[in-house]
């Protein structure tokens, strides 16, 4: 699931060019039970089943760090969330990330304790396991190193975008037109146009229009 979405787009090219490194980790590769167990239920009883700790801290003694700075991230709905002062401050701050995706019910709360880790949300909701949240923030914090964009300028944070944005042709016509027919009358495609500030080639006031339509 994670490689996937790795393998791609920009994250590929920033893994290509050493910008980024990144090390998938199955955890079931690391169980001693001849069946790959890594769940169990829970002491004190409760529903469902909880990660086991073992195969968990097996995986992470085998990641190969690049330095010392390193932060671990427990994903979890009740966590601090996350945001993109969040991921600034991350990409400048350390030199390895680790996520621990959780499934199931939990994660032992001894993994917590023994790494040290953090637990942070995407939002307040919950999803079947962490991948995905942790792919979201990996996507959030590669986009701030230095070099991933190309020009650092392209993160959005950093310069005048809006939401509103348009493209060609000018004059868009939708839905299209009709002909008449026995049991029809025609119908007329309705025009939207691009807001004329944009195609008045006057820099001064488009830059005023985009900073008017930020939230």
């Amino acid at each position: 699931m994670i490689e996937s979405y790795l393998g791609e787009a920009m994250l590929k090219r920033a893994a290509e060019k050493k910008f980024v490194a990144f090390d998938v980790k199955n955890i079931r590769d690391y169980t001693l039970d001849k069946h790959k167990k890594v769940d169990e239920r829970p002491y004190g009883g409760g529903p469902g089943m909880i990660m086991t700790a073992e195969p968990i801290l097996r995986a992470h003694a085998k990641l190969k760090m690049k330095g010392k700075k390193t932060k671990v991230v427990m994903l979890s709905p009740s966590g601090k969330m996350f945001n993109n002062i969040m991921a600034a401050k991350w990409a400048k701050q350390y030199s390895d990330i680790v996520f621990i995706c959780g499934r199931y019910e939990g994660v032992d709360d001894r993994v917590r304790k023994i790494l040290k880790a953090d637990e942070i949300s995407i939002g307040d909701f919950v999803l079947t396991g962490g991948e995905l949240p942790a792919l979201v923030m990996t996507d959030a914090i590669c986009r701030q190193i230095p070099g991933v964009l190309g020009d650092h300028a392209s993160v959005e944070e950093s310069r005048n975008a809006s939401p509103r944005v348009f493209t060609r042709p000018e004059i868009l016509e939708f839905p299209k037109a009709t002909k008449a027919t026995k049991t029809k009358p025609a119908q007329k495609g309705m025009l939207h146009k691009v807001p004329s500030v944009l195609v008045s080639g006057d820099h001064k006031k488009i830059e005023e229009w985009r900073k008017s339509q930020q939230k």
